[in-house]
């Protein structure tokens, strides 16, 4: 019986390389993949997942009125994989859900947990809901000199943490960064943005 698996991590914790590789891996055993991401991150632009080495896919952009479900049924595929899941409503995980339990075709979703203010997206909260596997994909604080597990993600803007505002601001690496929990109250801001 085919699974919905949440595969969750910090931002740089290799999540959407590890989804590409999954997606190389069936189409090299000549398996049809079906890749989708959510139209707000157009970051590397609209309908592509890509990774910060440098490998890119296409993928099915996700908006508020598509129904995951009803594309898979028309087109079944060997699995399904999602880049990230916290942008996607709740309905939509269930949508995933569904593929899994009425297709029988595996769901993988990859993203982060929380966001810079330590709540739980909507996508990501409804993951842990219905997934059958909750999986935690580990990367170490990228505060200088710290080894310990990332397990926040700090905001900083002109070289202050932010910690209030809007939930979602699509950025990378000159916004946000991945850090343990002392580092995200206590952070070297200068020491962070000169990081590589």
């Amino acid at each position: 019986m085919a699974k919905l698996y949440y595969r969750f991590g910090q931002m740089n914790a290799s999540k959407s390389i590890q989804l590409l590789t999954v997606a190389h891996s069936y189409e090299e055993q000549g398996k049809r993949v079906t890749l989708f991401t959510p139209a707000v991150d157009d970051r590397y632009g609209r309908g592509v997942i890509a990774s910060r080495v440098g490998i890119a896919k296409q993928a099915i952009v996700v908006d508020d009125g598509t129904n995951l479900y009803e594309i898979v049924k028309g087109d079944p595929a060997d699995c399904v994989l999602v880049d990230e899941v916290q942008f996607l409503r709740a309905y939509h995980v269930r949508q995933l859900a569904r593929i899994a339990d009425d297709l029988d075709i595996p769901v993988i979703a990859y993203g982060l947990l929380k966001d810079y203010r330590n709540h739980l997206f909507e996508g990501s909260e409804a993951a842990i809901l219905w997934a059958d596997r909750i999986e935690e994909i580990k990367t170490i604080c990228a505060n200088p000199g710290c080894d310990r597990k990332a397990t926040m993600i700090l905001k900083v803007k002109d070289g202050k943490p932010v910690y209030a505002g809007e939930q979602i601001e699509v950025g990378g690496n000159d916004l946000y960064k991945s850090v343990c929990r002392k580092h995200y109250f206590h952070p070297d801001v200068d020491g962070l943005m000169h990081t590589p």
